[in-house]
């Protein structure tokens, strides 16, 4: 199994999509269940939804270029309602397959194919009413086994008709229904139909963590310490799916959030709801170039890389990034130092010093261990790197290039 994390751990980053009827009412993607809307309340969305400017061909451009290597849809959310061509509902955009479009556009431009597809439908008459479900104060009168039936099928369908998929993202397994999916067949299925498929969120069968909205402040590990690969899924703006009224994150927010991530050995998952037109808005645009202009310059901090080992501590107000095979250390500054910064424990070990946006040399001066060294002078086995008065301008996020010594 380990080789199938190659492209994995060195992709880094990835676009997640959260589309759906729910971006009508651009409110928030539970708003059936947080609502308690009945069917026949949310068949206006139904009857109304035309995505007369879908174009994935331009969100896969944008994906690209801000540096991202592979892309999540959902094929169904919680509401049940399908974005792809099922031949097992009704509940679906009936004018074209969605996904078949989101896939032949993110596969041309070289990104892996990620598949979402919700456990929970709260459309389906057989589906649980569970305490999450919008008709939870209705007493349940379906047949669990033929909601599980439907759920394997449309799995099926998914890991048989679009090609290679890459990883499928399972949802909603919650503790007090997770007996209703059949989690080895529905694992073993995939695997079988997709050999060297990721899982993710199928407890017990999955292949990584999902930490949500929320970033180690250390790596994952495994309890035999090895580091356990990981994702972490991050929003723009607070909300998954479309909402017109928002607090957004700044491109310097979302190079941090990028940079934590990979500095603990995890990758960043980061969503885009597009509006019930098939269009992403212009914010989420802007946001998607700013990252691409970091990207353009500073992708070799990102791609390949993982954290640093635990022999360089991380100066305060920076993290590291680490390319073992090119034993390459990336210092990001996440706040700008005043002239210079101590790197411990790298005297003696750095060959040349640069920064990354526009390969000019810093210069440095190292203590080694024992030499005996003045009060202006770097600690014992740290390195000095002598910076501009001012950070770049222009630069979202400043990173300093450390070719180590072979």
């Amino acid at each position: 199994m380990e080789r199938y994390y190659d492209w994995f751990d060195a992709g880094r980053f990835g676009m997640f999509i959260h589309w759906g009827l729910y971006s009508m009412g651009a409110r928030y993607t539970w708003l059936k269940s947080h609502e308690k809307m009945t069917d026949a309340e949310y068949d206006r969305y139904v009857r109304h939804f035309n995505p007369d400017r879908f174009n994935p061909e331009v969100w896969a451009a944008l994906a690209k270029r801000a540096g991202m290597r592979y892309v999540v849809f959902t094929a169904k959310h919680h509401e049940g309602y399908c974005m792809f061509d099922s031949k097992y509902t009704d509940y679906k955009y009936k004018e074209r397959d969605l996904l078949r479009g989101v896939v032949d556009a993110f596969r041309a431009e070289g990104l892996k194919i990620g598949v979402y597809y919700s456990l929970p439908d709260w459309h389906h008459p057989d589906y649980l009413h569970d305490k999450r479900h919008p008709q939870r104060d209705i007493p349940y009168e379906g047949n669990t086994e033929g909601y599980r039936t439907y759920l394997h099928n449309q799995v099926r369908e998914i890991l048989t008709n679009y090609g290679r998929i890459d990883l499928m993202w399972f949802d909603g397994s919650y503790p007090d229904t997770a007996h209703i999916w059949d989690m080895p067949r529905l694992s073993a299925m995939a695997r079988e139909l997709q050999p060297g498929i990721l899982i993710s969120r199928l407890p017990g069968y999955d292949d990584f963590a999902t930490p949500e909205q929320t970033i180690p402040q250390q790596g994952l590990f495994n309890e035999d310490g090895t580091p356990k690969h990981w994702e972490g899924c991050q929003v723009l703006h607070g909300e998954w799916g479309y909402i017109r009224d928002k607090h957004w994150k700044t491109v310097p927010e979302l190079v941090q959030m990028l940079v934590r991530h990979t500095s603990r050995g995890g990758n960043l998952l980061l969503n885009v709801g597009p509006t019930s037109r098939g269009c992403l808005d212009d914010h989420t645009v802007s946001l998607l170039k700013g990252l691409g202009d970091w990207m353009d310059w500073h992708e070799r901090a990102i791609h390949n890389c993982s954290g640093a080992p635990a022999e360089f501590p991380e100066p305060e107000g920076c993290r590291y990034t680490w390319n073992p095979e090119k034993k390459t250390l990336y210092c990001h500054f996440f706040c700008w130092p005043e002239r210079r910064i101590d790197l411990p424990n790298l005297a003696g070990k750095v060959d040349y010093a640069q920064f990354l946006h526009d390969g000019s040399e810093i210069r440095f001066t190292e203590t080694l261990p024992g030499n005996i060294h003045g009060p202006r002078d770097p600690e014992d086995g740290a390195l000095r790197l002598a910076l501009p008065v001012s950070s770049p301008e222009n630069c979202a996020m400043p990173v300093a290039e450390l070719f180590l010594k072979d």
